[in-house]
């Protein structure tokens, strides 16, 4: 029976669970839906503190939570409550978890300002925002979290191996194409934030200089994904430039005509009908 369920959930999926995805303007195959995102994400939530000190030290969380706030306020992912910890590691690292849990080390937190902690924790939500973790994990459990979802109850995903996907994703960094749109999406919501996305270049600056220190013998999740910190400094610099010209940082798949509403493929820019320059959808 648990079986048949399984299928006739797998059957309906395939045929509506694409997606629209505000953060990346385009629509993505995701069977997982918000509640069950953050069910999920309570889950490896409660796991990844077996693993983690999380830091009881007042005036880090209250920064954290205050910086992390405004941020979160301005992402494209107004459907989840962001819950911030600081994880007691003197690493410059940081990493999100699905459903948004978001843990920025210690370490971190001393060195940056209030600029580059913004940018951190935006790159963090952009993460979150874009699904990454979410689809990777889809791919990981594949079935596990299909049998979670039929009896939507998590404790059928096996915790302990989506923690230790987590945990890679932290130690290997993402794909090169997902780290570009974190990227981009934290000086756009940093930016809009009321922070300096600066603090994103001045950020890596650090990072760049840690790394050397350390002789990149430990990873750090900034740094340790596929594009070069060199590259990773150029694209965000031309991010800013964009988003102060109030241009879209991430091309979408789907246009749409703000006065008529119909819409258009990613290579129109203009309505045929109206003239109208079209937005993303």
């Amino acid at each position: 029976m648990k079986n048949l369920l399984v299928l006739s959930f797998l059957l309906i999926c395939c045929g509506c669970a694409s997606v629209y995805n505000p953060a990346l303007g385009k629509n993505e195959f995701i069977f997982i839906n918000t509640p069950q995102e953050v069910a999920l994400g309570k889950a490896l939530n409660a796991q990844m503190k077996l693993e983690v000190a999380v830091s009881k030290d007042e005036k880090l969380n209250t920064r954290l939570k205050t910086i992390g706030t405004k941020v979160a306020f301005n992402s494209d992912r107004q459907d989840l409550r962001f819950v911030f910890n600081v994880a007691n590691d003197k690493e410059l690292n940081a990493f999100a978890l699905p459903g948004g849990f978001i843990y920025i080390n210690s370490g971190l937190m001393e060195q940056a300002t209030d600029d580059e902690l913004a940018c951190v924790i935006a790159h963090e939500i952009g993460h979150v925002a874009a699904k990454h973790s979410v689809k990777r994990l889809q791919v990981t459990l594949g079935y596990s979290i299909l049998l979670s979802l039929v009896f939507n109850e998590a404790k059928y995903v096996d915790t302990k191996k989506a923690i230790d996907t987590v945990f890679n994703y932290v130690a290997l960094g993402y794909s090169r194409s997902d780290e570009r749109q974190a990227d981009a999406l934290a000086v756009k919501y940093a930016y809009e934030a009321g922070f300096n996305p600066e603090g994103m270049v001045s950020f890596f600056r650090k990072l760049e200089t840690e790394a050397k220190k350390q002789g990149r013998s430990r990873p750090l999740v900034f740094f340790s994904s596929h594009p070069p910190i060199n590259e990773r400094i150029k694209y965000t610099q031309e991010n800013i430039e964009k988003i102060k010209n109030n241009q879209r940082l991430i091309d979408c798949d789907i246009k749409i005509c703000p006065k008529c509403k119909r819409t258009y493929s990613k290579e129109f820019n203009y309505c045929e009908d109206d003239g109208e320059k079209l937005t993303c959808k």
